[in-house]
């Protein structure tokens, strides 16, 4: 069972590219809707995972005695917490702590743990309880999905400077709040046409070509060392990891990916540079509308050459049941923030 809960957190998809740069039209009619289908990435071989900088293993982003630097809705975060997040942070994406990543790695933490307080409160104002039998076993399930053992897990901790405590919270505050989100969707059921229709877009989206995107999206005031991203991007696989921590786009909830774009779909400005790319090519940083873009395009599909077989009906109702969980969870996040008092002292 607890395989399965973790499991959910990987299985949500990313929001339609075309609303995050298009202005609101009048709604698309079924013929001319992009299929859903056609966001789900394939299965990859997971990227190897570059050597360890020493630089990255004991970060301390505040040092001398510990200070509280924020409160959300009366519960603390102080430095202590965010320098074994921080380190925790590093030891789990491998993203290197330096002169370029510092300021989007403590930042990103630090919305992190306020995200954290709020899914920990939210929790508790419904009542759910994670007992330390369900955190041994999610310890469990994360030793062996990353094989090895729970002796060899906490010296890596140690090593890393990382409270084995803090590392069992977050754990907790993800178990609670995958309850949460199955609570609040509980009733919702995928039906037999929405399957269908489904099937049916899907069929009728094959004859364009596309392109299966991910992206990184930085505004250009936090866009000092967009140069050196790029560059850490090309050199390192894992361009799903940086989106995921960095990007200030919706789709950085699934690690940037946009899923299959049909041509046309996004802006000229972005898509001439997009058809400059091969499958695996990151771009350079495009200016767009304030923002910095950089895309990676995964693989391109061409109707005229390629064929892509349909998912079974239990494929689709998985994916859609898992987008529904996904949008209850991000607007549910967002309710939470808007009403939440978070205090920054610093």
């Amino acid at each position: 069972m607890i395989k399965k809960i973790l499991l959910a957190l990987c299985l949500i998809f990313s929001a339609d590219a075309q609303a995050q740069f298009a202005a609101p039209a009048r709604p698309q009619p079924a013929e001319e809707r992009q299929s859903v289908l056609f966001r789900q990435t394939p299965p990859t071989a997971p990227a190897a995972r570059p050597a360890e900088p020493e630089n990255i293993r004991k970060p301390t982003p505040y040092a001398g005695s510990i200070r509280i630097l924020a409160q959300v809705n009366g519960d603390i975060i102080t430095t202590e917490d965010i320098n074994h997040r921080v380190r925790a942070f590093c030891m789990t994406t491998g993203i290197p702590y330096n002169r370029q990543t510092k300021l989007l790695i403590i930042n990103k933490v630090m919305q992190n743990t306020i995200d954290e307080k709020l899914k920990n409160q939210e929790a508790a104002r419904s009542h759910i309880d994670i007992g330390e039998k369900e955190i041994d076993n999610a310890v469990g399930v994360f030793c062996q999905n990353n094989g090895f053992s729970r002796s060899q897990l906490k010296q890596m901790l140690k090593d890393s400077g990382i409270s084995f405590d803090i590392f069992r919270e977050q754990l907790k505050t993800d178990l609670a709040w995958i309850r949460v989100v199955q609570r609040g969707t509980m009733g919702e059921r995928i039906t037999q046409p929405e399957i269908e229709e489904a099937l049916a877009i899907a069929k009728r989206d094959m004859s364009k070509p596309k392109f299966m995107l991910s992206e990184i999206v930085i505004p250009s005031k936090d866009a000092k060392h967009i140069s050196q991203l790029t560059e850490n991007l090309r050199q390192d696989p894992r361009f799903e990891l940086y989106a995921a921590q960095f990007s200030q786009s919706p789709s950085a909830s699934s690690g940037g990916k946009l899923g299959w774009v049909t041509e046309g779909q996004l802006p000229q400005e972005l898509e001439k540079q997009i058809k400059k790319l091969s499958s695996g090519q990151v771009s350079d940083p495009i200016l767009y509308n304030g923002d910095y873009h950089i895309f990676k395009v995964e693989q391109k599909f061409d109707p005229q050459t390629d064929q892509m077989p349909l998912p079974s009906n239990e494929e689709v109702k998985d994916m859609l049941q898992n987008q529904k969980s996904k949008r209850y969870a991000e607007e549910h996040m967002q309710e939470l923030r808007q009403r939440a008092i978070i205090e920054l002292k610093e």
